[in-house]
């Protein structure tokens, strides 16, 4: 049975988990921890390394690998999904997530908190700080071996700083290790460029030195690899508007030939009835370049937020009605990746993390343990051809989404027909294949701005259409005036924030 990533000890819970400060980083272990009881062999640095992906699991309000409370990975929904359209409030959802929605965004609501992602940057910067003077205390480890573990920290800090990015806009760059309170800085925001700069350094790092296999296929999927610093680099590389450089980075991925499509279909035309379980009840498939790894021993967060009768979000309508659509004439003929797959069309159920299997069953408490899908082979594809579009290979571009349309049965009523010529028509219609394929993968807002703020916002009426239209009535005019000024697409910092950290400024639309 392959082993996972849960094989932590009691040792690194106490190094790189235990106590916290009251600091907006929650920066921690205290002095003396780390730089005497630890770091003396390759295995330390090997502990505290798996201590950094333990963090992208465990709670944000509780120190323990088994808290079931909200998680990174909840988090990344959040920020990810309900400032767009395919996502729907219940009676659960709490006060700050329908403000949200429905565009009162203010300081002082808690989802704005970026604690969460900084306490994982920060074993990121504990391991790159202190990791290297291993090599003195044991002759066994190489440099090879040194900097292959250090490419895992540096890529972890590349994507974190690259959601805060996306979601904040402009915030404090950290790059080094605090291992008490009276080490705290007082850090202002840092431009957009430099945190740009910054992952793009890091993940040049992690290219460079991460291996390119573990020979464990839950470790190839569930810890850095070079493919992975490949598909973070595509991503950055497209919000830069870099387009050469993002089809670089995808043909890596694609050209190293350990990643594919699982096809939706048999050789003989029928449906592939175990694809919704291959790639997302199970997890790490052939098509998986970077997945959270729960399991069993650490379920996610998932089921009370998202598949009890205590869910805080289903499906949209729109998801079956125009993402997907219906075929009234023949029910077997489907998109494989709608009902079933992302969602439950009966009731709406989010079913990417809900579903047991694609014939109606839901997973329970105890095994409400889905993946979090941070990148999968589809996604490489379809940001090479959003590159394509706007380096004047439009049908390059439509072909690399025909092929992830065949593989999903994609239905002839989602199917257009844009000019090849025009970038914004062949985009507008990745976005419509993105909604398809990442359904709730914390991607549909990121993917609304990437594709509005374009050229300076060009085509900032494409992100307009999608918040009017999911908008309560009554709140549609509100909503319109307030993501015509683009200042407004960023979160607000955290009121707690603010007055931890006198030399952060609010971002200038919540001012």
């Amino acid at each position: 049975m392959i082993q996972k990533l849960k094989y932590l000890t009691l040792l690194l819970f106490v190094v790189m988990l235990t106590t916290s400060c009251d600091k907006w980083l929650e920066l921690k272990p205290e002095d003396g921890i780390i730089r005497q009881n630890f770091w003396k062999t390759k295995e330390d640095i090997k502990s505290a390394v798996i201590g950094c992906y333990a963090s992208l699991l465990v709670s944000s309000t509780s120190t323990t690998i088994t808290s079931t409370s909200g998680s990174l990975a909840q988090t990344l929904f959040i920020w990810g999904e309900i400032r767009g359209d395919m996502v729907t409030s219940t009676v659960k959802s709490t006060s700050e997530q329908t403000d949200i929605m429905n565009g009162n965004i203010s300081a002082s609501n808690s989802i704005t908190s970026w604690r969460i992602i900084y306490k994982t940057i920060n074993y990121c910067n504990t391991v790159i700080d202190f990791a290297p003077q291993v090599l003195v205390s044991d002759k066994t480890l190489t440099v090879t071996d040194l900097n292959a573990y250090l490419a895992e920290a540096h890529a972890l800090r590349g994507l974190m700083y690259f959601y805060l990015l996306r979601t904040f806009g402009e915030v404090p760059l950290q790059i080094k290790s605090t291992s008490s309170d009276s080490q705290l800085d007082q850090i202002a925001k840092s431009t957009k460029e430099e945190i740009y700069n910054q992952i793009i350094t890091d993940l040049t790092f992690a290219e460079t030195n991460a291996v390119t296999s573990y020979n464990v296929q839950s470790y190839d999927k569930g810890r850095i690899t070079k493919y992975t610093a490949n598909a973070i680099q595509a991503d950055v590389y497209l919000w830069m508007e870099k387009y050469d450089e993002c089809i670089a980075a995808c043909n890596k991925v694609i050209g190293s030939g350990k990643f594919g499509l699982i096809a939706g279909q048999n050789t003989d035309g029928t449906v592939n009835t175990q694809w919704f379980n291959t790639v997302f009840y199970n997890g790490n498939s052939n098509e998986s370049i970077f997945e959270f790894q729960f399991d069993n021993q650490q379920v996610n967060t998932f089921y009370a937020f998202l598949i009890n009768t205590t869910r805080q979000f289903l499906a949209s309508g729109i998801v079956m009605d125009e993402i997907y659509t219906v075929d009234y004439l023949d029910d077997k003929n489907k998109d494989i990746r709608g009902d079933l797959a992302s969602v439950r069309a009966s009731d709406g159920m989010i079913w990417k993390y809900a579903g047991a299997n694609n014939t109606g069953s839901a997973r329970t408490a105890t095994s409400s343990y889905a993946h979090w899908f941070v990148y999968r082979y589809a996604d490489i594809l379809l940001m090479k051809a959003e590159a394509l579009a706007w380096t004047s290979k439009g049908q390059e571009a439509l072909d690399l989404v025909k092929v992830i349309r065949n593989r999903a049965n994609a239905l002839v009523a989602t199917e257009k027909a844009p000019d090849p010529l025009s970038p914004t028509e062949v985009s507008d219609y990745i976005m419509d294949e993105r909604a398809r394929e990442f359904a709730f993968e914390g991607k549909r807002w990121y993917d609304i701005l990437r594709n509005s703020k374009r050229n300076n916002y060009a085509h900032i009426q494409f992100l307009i259409d999608v918040v009017t239209k999911s908008a309560p009535p009554d709140r549609q005019q509100y909503i319109l005036n307030k993501y015509k000024d683009v200042r407004s697409h960023y979160l607000p910092i955290n009121l707690y924030e603010l007055q931890t950290d006198k030399n952060l400024v609010q971002n200038p639309f919540y001012q």
